[in-house]
């Protein structure tokens, strides 16, 4: 008799139930909430009367390693309840293991913040052990999934991603939370899964794939596993599975990688995503402090260009607008996606990082569908991640978008 993985268990009982009974689609309270905060006007009034409306999926919203506002990232249960919330394409942040098997994780070295890893038998296998904090110095630990086999990795819970700085116990570390996310989630468990084991979840559920191929913390080539071996990979793991390239959204912010894709494997190659962030010296309005030549960049194929939100909208009478840097890319051809609404925490205070070109004109939590407004109507992204999917959802349905 063959035994199942808890992961494997969780995959194999969410295929044999039909997408359709087995999730049913709900905003929860809080689009509502949201709406109810907006001030008086023309985007509150169109919103409010949608709240009646039957919830649909949507490729518009997209689920940023799930749903982590509430639940451990990259989780069965946290993709479980992005699709639940109508994301239409669902994320696994790619990074691979000691034997080079593909994994969900945002990054290949964030075992100490994102699972147990620090109170299992693993802990000797981190590359910095748990040291406490001693005065001025925070309590420190780094462990990686390239020290680990996909064996070992299984054994592992899923936890909200935080860790207490200051503290001097292993326990204290762990259940150490987000200034801004509730203690009553921040140590629940979640199901770890491979990437295959992501795309057999994400087809159960209905959604579309934006799988994001992960700089890793080791060298490469490792153990004769190279760059191009890495971005083969994720892209077999899909063939394997039969999924057709038009369903993938392959990502990352290292250009080669995209650039391999659209060169080895065009089909997905023409989805493919170049992730971009805000860098210092970045202004959204000054193309002389752009690093993005979007015009060299289409005539490389590229056709998919994900920056954070901030580059993507500049205050205007008030409200947002799109910035000429999302102007000037749409004018090139490309599509845009942005990223990620709901990870700043309240908005009472201009929104912290991802809202910094637009600080002046946030500071209400409501200011999430006013970017939304501007996402969509100026910007004319594609799609939006977000920690919390239901509010992309159903900004979506109510404005018609698939």
């Amino acid at each position: 008799m063959r035994i199942l993985t808890p992961a494997a268990l969780a995959l194999t009982l969410a295929a044999a139930i039909p997408a359709t009974a087995a999730e049913q689609l709900g905003y929860g309270p809080r689009p509502a909430y949201l709406i109810d905060r907006m001030a008086d006007g023309p985007l509150k009034t169109r919103l409010a009367a949608c709240l009646g409306q039957t919830p649909k999926r949507s490729d518009f919203s997209i689920g940023h390693r799930g749903a982590p506002l509430m639940f451990p990232e990259h989780t069965v249960e946290s993709n479980r309840a992005a699709a639940r919330m109508g994301a239409g394409i669902l994320e696994c942040d790619v990074t691979f293991t000691k034997d080079h098997e593909l994994v969900c994780r945002h990054a290949q070295n964030d075992l100490h913040t994102t699972t147990d890893i620090l109170g299992s038998d693993l802990a000797d296998t981190c590359v910095t052990p748990f040291a406490p904090a001693n005065g001025d110095t925070p309590a420190q630990a780094e462990c990686r999934t390239s020290e680990i086999t996909l064996a070992e990795y299984r054994t592992l819970t899923g936890k909200m991603d935080a860790a207490d700085n200051t503290a001097t116990t292993v326990d204290d570390y762990m259940n150490g939370t987000a200034n801004w996310r509730t203690d009553l989630y921040a140590t629940q468990g979640g199901t770890l899964m491979t990437h295959a084991e992501s795309i057999a979840l994400f087809k159960s559920l209905g959604a579309k794939f934006t799988p994001e191929l992960k700089s890793p913390s080791v060298d490469m080539p490792h153990d004769g596993f190279t760059q191009q071996d890495y971005a083969q990979k994720l892209v077999d793991e899909y063939k394997a599975a039969g999924i057709p390239a038009s369903d993938v959204w392959a990502q990352s912010f290292n250009l080669d990688d995209v650039l391999y894709w659209i060169e080895a494997e065009p089909e997905f190659g023409k989805q493919a995503v170049y992730l971009v962030e805000w860098h210092d010296g970045f202004d959204e309005q000054t193309p002389d402090t752009w690093q993005q030549d979007f015009a060299a960049l289409k005539a490389q194929g590229v056709n998919y260009l994900a920056p954070s939100l901030n580059m993507l909208v500049t205050p205007k009478d008030g409200d947002y607008a799109a910035s000429a840097y999302a102007k000037a890319a749409r004018e090139a051809g490309l599509t845009l996606i942005a990223w990620t609404l709901e990870r700043s925490g309240p908005l009472t205070s201009g929104g912290g990082w991802y809202f910094q070109s637009v600080a002046e004109v946030t500071d209400s939590d409501a200011d999430y569908f006013n970017i939304l407004r501007a996402l969509h109507e100026e910007a004319s992204v594609a799609g939006v991640f977000s920690d919390w999917p239901a509010t992309v959802t159903y900004y979506a349905n109510c404005v018609g978008l698939d």
